[in-house]
């Protein structure tokens, strides 16, 4: 064979192996409203990026006939490319080759790349669109999971991982999704679940959809293990490149500070009447967000999820921060069993990769009742107080308005190393709100009272008293707890300069093995 012969066959075997399951399974991926696995690839990456590995790779299994069912590169797509510039590892499962069930082979694959990003230094985003595990291959395809699963555990906190549910993702499968720190979804055809509907009807009698018990809308409303729902696949993509652009490229990094145009010193008048005369009155504290971070550009995290508690990642003069802020709009900003889980979660990965975290309270308290408490609310609720209270990142927390008992903690207080605590006019910073407080310290007063007018008059004079003596930020900030009382039209401003001067600081936790967050 000559040498053109030789570049000859090289480019066919490219070409078949880039048809994956061949035309007709394309055209059937298509028809569903899926890209490829190679399109998707394409459309996530800086065009001309990407480059391939492993794509002569095919599997070795000879059970029931499969000798028969080869394809050149088995079936996921794994290589390097860029988002923006910058360094990634990607792996696209590809549903034409064999539904995209997981073989040894194609373990060996993604294992191969997020060894190559953990060495680099680089995120590693996987796009899952598979049948499960190949039954042809028995314990190899299962022992294939478990290998990717340990990479997933290790470079947890090391390296960004994201992964997008592009089909089905189901039984073990699921696990790798769930390691990760973002898992995307689409509307239309992507699930997640451990045993599918059929499974459910044998053992439980329940009836349900494939949509109903693990599709997009299930996971980012109900139960938070999906953080991004999209409409479709490319505004997925879309997102996963935003997203990129807000992290570094693992945790020794900083994230990328980028030019701006929105002028630091920009005062928004409309924070100063925000906060409704009556405490009882709710507002959108996404306006509150829009006003402080650059040209208003914020990318919330876990949108449908704990919406009393709003998470996600904007800049400040260039620089990424992660803002925590309670929601007054949604059961009034309470903190639940949801909202302290998908904050602590959110908490710990922007500590893990130095990103500034900034936070903006309004919270009453704790939800009471007993199916917060029977549900492990006190455990739960420790995730977050834990987990502001380990961060070593800069840390700076505005009081807008209630902060009350030890909802007031937990929300990057003083005592939980808060660099710098500020507090608008408004803030309430108390133990509890006037109502309970006045119950609690002078029920016996009041009630001593003769008529009900003088009862309602004796409340409503004790109400003013405790709201005259703690209704404010001044008692806080008279011990040191609140840095500075600032006006709020210029918390932009306020909190720029305290990010900015935070740049340098150095603080460690105790030399351990791990810690014992209470999960």
């Amino acid at each position: 064979m000559s040498n053109q012969d030789k570049l000859n066959n090289l480019i066919a075997l490219r070409s078949k192996a880039k048809i994956g399951g061949g035309e007709k399974r394309i055209e059937a991926q298509h028809a569903k409203g899926k890209y490829t696995a190679r399109e998707r690839v394409e459309l996530l990456l800086d065009e001309g990026s990407f480059e391939e590995y492993d794509m002569f790779k095919e599997h070795r299994c000879t059970n029931f006939g499969m000798e028969k069912q080869t394809f050149l590169g088995d079936g996921v797509v794994v290589g390097s490319g860029s988002i923006d510039g910058r360094l990634v590892f990607v792996s696209a499962q590809d549903f034409t080759v064999i539904g995209g069930s997981l073989s040894e082979t194609m373990s060996q694959k993604i294992c191969k790349i997020m060894d190559m990003a953990m060495k680099a230094g680089a995120p590693v985003i996987g796009i899952n669109d598979s049948g499960g595990a190949r039954i042809q291959e028995g314990i190899q395809s299962l022992a294939g999971y478990s290998e990717i699963f340990q990479r997933n555990i290790m470079s947890s906190g090391v390296i960004p991982q994201i992964s997008a549910i592009m089909g089905p993702c189901a039984g073990g499968a699921v696990y790798s999704p769930a390691l990760t720190d973002f898992i995307f979804m689409t509307e239309q055809n992507s699930y997640m679940f451990l045993t599918g509907p059929k499974v459910v009807k044998t053992v439980t009698g329940e009836t349900i959809s494939t949509d109903d018990l693990g599709g997009a809308y299930m996971h980012n409303t109900k139960s938070g293990v999906a953080q991004f729902m999209a409409p479709d696949e490319k505004e997925c993509l879309a997102m996963i490149r935003k997203l990129i652009s807000y992290i570094p490229q693992n945790n020794l990094e900083e994230p990328v500070r980028t030019a701006f145009t929105d002028p630091i010193d920009r005062n928004c008048d409309l924070l100063n009447d925000i906060i409704p005369e009556s405490a009882k009155k709710a507002y959108d504290m996404q306006e509150v967000i829009a006003c402080v971070v650059d040209d208003g550009d914020f990318l919330e995290v876990h949108k449908g999820f704990a919406k009393n508690i709003i998470v996600g990642f904007a800049k400040i003069g260039g620089m990424p921060v992660g803002v925590v802020a309670n929601q007054p709009m949604y059961l009034g900003g309470v903190l639940d069993i949801e909202a302290s889980r998908k904050g602590a979660r959110f908490v710990r990965f922007c500590d893990a990769f130095n990103i500034p975290l900034v936070t903006l309270v309004d919270v009453p308290g704790f939800l009471p009742g007993s199916t917060q408490e029977y549900g492990g609310v006190i455990s739960h609720g420790a995730k977050l107080l834990f987990a502001y209270g380990e961060a070593t990142v800069p840390k700076v927390t505005v009081t807008l308005r209630k902060s009350y008992g030890g909802a007031h903690i937990v929300m990057s207080s003083k005592q939980l190393r808060g660099d710098v605590n500020y507090a608008w006019p408004t803030a309430e910073i108390a133990v509890m709100g006037a109502e309970g407080a006045v119950e609690v310290l002078y029920a016996k007063e009041i009630a001593a009272q003769e008529t009900d007018e003088a009862k309602a008059a004796k409340y409503d004079e004790k109400k003013q008293e405790y709201n005259d003596l703690f209704a404010n930020p001044y008692q806080a900030a008279k011990y040191g707890f609140i840095d500075d009382v600032i006006e709020p039209r210029n918390t932009r401003f306020r909190v720029f300069r305290a990010l900015q001067r935070l740049q340098t600081k150095r603080v460690t936790n105790p030399l351990r093995k791990h810690c014992n967050i209470p999960l």
